[in-house]
């Protein structure tokens, strides 16, 4: 299985969480411990548990998350 990494950018994320429901392994939610420079409360990965799917990125309206994909040699 793929292994990957998510990286959000916090401070654009308004916090819809439509990535949330998409992702097939659970590792995203809401981070209500914080909010950005706008009031809104961002994204927040889990666990490192990303399958490097992009189910995330491509459901995020406004490309605040990057999914990096890791190649096994």
């Amino acid at each position: 299985m793929a292994k990957g990494r998510i990286i959000i950018n916090e401070e654009r994320c308004k916090g819809c969480a439509l990535c949330i429901p998409v992702c097939p392994v659970h590792i995203l939610q809401l981070d209500k411990s914080k909010t950005n420079l706008k009031g809104y409360t961002p994204l927040m990965v889990t666990e490192d548990k990303c399958i490097a799917c992009t189910f995330c990125a491509m459901m995020c309206p406004d490309s605040v998350i990057t999914v990096e994909k890791f190649v096994s040699t």
